[in-house]
C-alpha cells in the first residue's frame, strides 16, 4: 500500500502540478470537501510595465556598448593583419569582453570581418549625408565631397588597411555583399545629381562620368595616404606632417575641380 501511494504521488507532480494544476493528496490525507474548500493559489503580480523596460534598458545598452567595443578592436586587428592573420582572441582581449560573446554576435570570424567592411562603408555614407550637399550650389557641394573624402582617410587609417587586405584576398568580401554595394549606390547618384546641376549652370563640363569621377578622386586620396612613407623616401620630402597632408589636400581638390570645371 505505502508503494502505491508513492506511485500515485509521482504520477501526480508529473502530470498535474507540472502542467500548472493543483496536486490532490493521497486518498486519507486531509482531502478537502464542500465544508473546507481548498486555499486558493496566489500569483506573484505582473511587474508594471514601465518598471519592466527599466529593467531591461541597462542590458539592452551594455549589449550594444559590448558590440560597438568588439567591432572597434576588429577593425583594428584586421586593418593591422588582415582576415587570415587576425585572431579572435586578441579581439575579445582588446575589446574586453569574453570571446564567446563574438560568436554569439557575429556566428564566426569571417562574419565578423563582413561586419567591420560593412560599417565603415555605411560609417562613410552617413557622414556623406551629414554634408548636406543638396543645400550647396553645385561647385561647393563637390569640393565639399572631395575633401571628405580625403579627410576620412587621413583620420582613420584602418580604413586603408581594411582595403589593402581586402584587395590582396580578391575582395571576395566586398563583392559579395549586397550592403556595401547598397550603400555606394546613393553616393554615386549624388555625384551624378550634383553634376548635372553644375552642368545646369554653366560651372561644369559635359562627358564627365559619376563613377570614374568618384575613382579619381578616391584614388588621389588612397594613394597618397597608402604609399606616404615609401614616396617620402623616394623624394626626400616630409609628407607625414600636418602642413604637408593640408598642401596635398588642397592639391587634391583644386586639381579634381579643375578637370570639372569648363572652358
Amino acid at each position: 500500500m505505502e508503494k502505491e501511494r508513492k506511485n500515485a504521488g509521482a504520477v501526480a507532480v508529473a502530470h498535474g502540478a507540472g502542467a500548472g494544476r493543483p496536486m490532490l493528496p493521497p486518498s486519507g490525507q486531509g482531502r478537502r470537501g464542500a465544508d473546507n474548500p481548498p486555499t486558493p493559489i496566489r500569483s506573484a503580480p505582473p511587474m508594471p510595465a514601465r518598471r519592466a523596460a527599466a529593467s531591461s534598458a541597462p542590458a539592452d545598452a551594455e549589449q550594444g556598448a559590448s558590440r560597438e567595443a568588439i567591432l572597434a578592436a576588429a577593425r583594428a586587428e584586421f586593418a593591422a593583419k588582415g582576415l587570415a592573420g587576425a585572431r579572435v582572441n586578441e579581439i575579445a582581449a582588446q575589446a574586453g569582453v569574453n570571446k564567446q560573446l563574438i560568436y554569439y554576435y557575429f556566428g564566426s570570424k569571417e562574419g565578423l570581418y563582413r561586419t567591420a567592411l560593412e560599417t565603415v562603408y555605411t560609417e562613410i555614407r552617413s557622414l556623406e549625408r551629414e554634408l548636406h550637399l543638396g543645400d550647396m550650389q553645385p561647385a561647393e557641394a563637390m569640393a565639399a565631397l572631395i575633401g571628405f573624402s580625403f579627410d576620412y582617410l587621413a583620420r582613420h587609417p584602418d580604413f586603408i588597411g581594411l582595403l589593402n587586405h581586402e584587395n590582396a584576398q580578391g575582395a571576395a568580401f566586398v563583392r559579395d555583399s549586397p550592403a556595401i554595394r547598397q550603400t555606394n549606390s546613393p553616393l554615386i547618384d549624388l555625384i551624378a545629381k550634383t553634376l548635372r546641376r553644375g552642368i545646369k549652370a554653366r560651372v561644369f563640363r559635359n562627358g564627365v562620368d559619376p563613377v570614374e569621377l568618384y575613382i579619381s578622386v578616391a584614388g588621389m586620396s588612397y594613394f597618397f595616404f597608402s604609399n606616404r612613407l615609401t614616396l617620402a623616401s623616394i623624394f626626400a620630402r616630409d609628407l607625414g606632417s600636418a602642413s604637408a597632408v593640408q598642401a596635398y589636400r588642397r592639391h587634391v581638390v583644386s586639381f579634381a575641380m579643375a578637370g570639372l570645371r569648363t572652358g
